[in-house]
């Protein structure tokens, strides 16, 4: 018999007969389709096996780093391995194929699984009301602003100002924004914490609520956390904590116990959930007990073995996203804290700062630390000896790429010059993080000897640098786009 063709078999299945044209009229065909886009003949399909098919693609899937290739130490973005088990619980086929606008009755399995996270991140912050509902941190900031709104209008008292201090993420002031709220920021001080006495001048019967990161972008915690508390509290304001790093305080330290109002987790950072190139994404906000009659509608609740969503919440901001959430990362992260447990999830944080800690210990030598002394799970370094030289923190990060290694976070925080933010993470080994301060050091030393290699870099790759602002401007998004250059 003679060897099929990709041609052949758009007409024949394998093993068996030919099929059989659609029988549809040719005025039913341009009814469906455009008469330029009907066919007249096959299309000319390569002739290929499935191997070099089945090859080509996962060639392609190994040209984008991912942390199953090697460290991703995007700082702030807590970019852990993300462990195989709890990506197959969460596919298993009752829990994805699952509708959220089946009934109640069919959906017990699924309330079981939210309720029971519930629990765990309630005694993880300390904090007695909780939301799974949006989609990310973001969105938890959007809902916690929109809270403290309903909650001052409701006392008369709708306020103007939200305060962030100058080392947030872009997220908080962008949030404010959209909510309709004036910025209010605040400065660091020598020490990289909050300054204390321009946070006084600062706040005031206008001020709503204060939006705080801590450990902060700098990888500092805020030791004055309980002065800053009573400092908002004092004038009525609401304090609201980023936990864009909580993977530095899971199981150590309790927001609930340092008076946070409100407090977000990013499940898909802390809690084993990849979220590279921009998603997937779960959010939680906690919140003390006067604001949990402005949590989004519906609300998770329980009667004996029942679970049942409780959509009569007259004082909600209202729907924020689909009230199961991204359930697929709801279970992922109800995986990640079973297998773990409390002592578990507290040596996670201890390792996470020891990793940073060492790297930092390795790095300081060579790039200018923030700050001095010991940091939290991430840390800052400046390029400022680097810019010296004629090299800057992107040409560094490109240069890493050579090396088979993510860059860390460049330019931010924006009050470090030349900034890399370099979070490890807890799961990398100490021969991935010698690995990585090795390459870091290399670099630094070639900075002196060929600046001009750093400057042109990454030279391995198969994509040379791009022009990255034509790209987000223009972007090739279809075949055509290409062809056009």
């Amino acid at each position: 018999m003679p060897e099929l063709t990709l041609r052949d078999l758009s007409v024949q299945g394998h093993r068996g007969p030919r099929l059989a044209p659609l029988d549809i009229p040719a005025e039913g065909v341009e009814r469906l389709l455009p008469r330029e886009r009907v066919r007249t003949e096959g299309p000319a399909l390569p002739e290929i096996s499935e191997p070099q098919v089945v090859r080509h693609f996962v060639n392609l899937s190994v040209l984008n780093h991912h942390i199953d290739r090697a460290i991703y130490p995007l700082g702030s973005c807590t970019m852990k391995y993300n462990p195989k088990l709890n990506d197959e619980v969460a596919q298993l086929q009752g829990l994805a194929a699952a509708h959220p606008l089946q009934p109640e009755e069919l959906s017990q399995g699924a309330m079981a699984v939210i309720w029971e996270l519930h629990g765990w991140l309630r005694a993880i912050m300390g904090m007695p009301a909780i939301t799974t509902h949006p989609a990310a941190g973001a969105q938890c900031e959007l809902t916690a602003i929109l809270m403290a709104r309903a909650y001052h209008g409701e006392r008369g008292n709708p306020r103007e100002e939200v305060i962030v201090p100058d080392s947030a993420h872009g997220t908080n002031p962008s949030t404010v924004n959209q909510v309709g709220y004036r910025v209010v920021t605040v400065p660091s001080g020598a020490d990289g914490c909050v300054d204390i006495a321009a946070l006084r001048r600062a706040v005031s019967e206008k001020t709503a609520a204060l939006m705080l990161t801590n450990p902060n972008t700098l990888g500092i915690f805020e030791r004055d956390v309980g002065e800053i508390a009573r400092i908002a509290h004092g004038v009525g304001a609401l304090l609201y904590l980023d936990g864009a790093n909580l993977n530095a305080m899971v199981g150590l330290a309790s927001p609930g116990a340092m008076e946070f109002d409100f407090a977000h987790i990013n499940l898909h950072k802390t809690f084993s959930t990849p979220h590279g190139g921009g998603g997937p994404g779960g959010g939680v906000l906690c919140v003390r007990e006067a604001l949990e009659p402005f949590l989004p509608a519906p609300v998770l609740e329980r009667a004996g073995d029942l679970y049942r969503w409780n959509h009569d919440r007259p004082r909600s901001v209202g729907r924020v996203h689909s009230y199961y959430g991204n359930f697929g990362i709801l279970v992922r992260a109800l995986c990640y804290l079973k297998s773990l447990g409390a002592s578990g999830l507290a040596e996670v944080s201890r390792e996470a700062i020891l990793n940073a800690n060492y790297l930092k210990a390795r790095l300081r030598d060579a790039y200018e630390p923030s700050h001095p002394g010991y940091c939290m799970h991430e840390f800052v370094l400046s390029a400022s000896r680097q810019k010296s030289r004629g090299v800057r923190a992107l040409d560094l990060g490109k240069r890493l790429l050579d090396f088979g290694m993510h860059a860390p976070t460049t330019y931010f925080p924006l009050i470090v010059e030349e900034a890399l933010m370099i979070e490890p993470t807890e799961t990398e080994t100490k021969a991935s993080l010698d690995a990585f301060a090795d390459a870091l050091l290399a670099i630094d030393r070639e900075t002196v000897e060929d600046p001009a290699l750093v400057r042109n870099a990454p030279t391995r790759t198969p994509v040379r640098r791009l022009d990255e602002a034509r790209a987000a401007r223009n972007p090739a998004v279809t075949w055509r786009d290409l062809e056009a250059g």
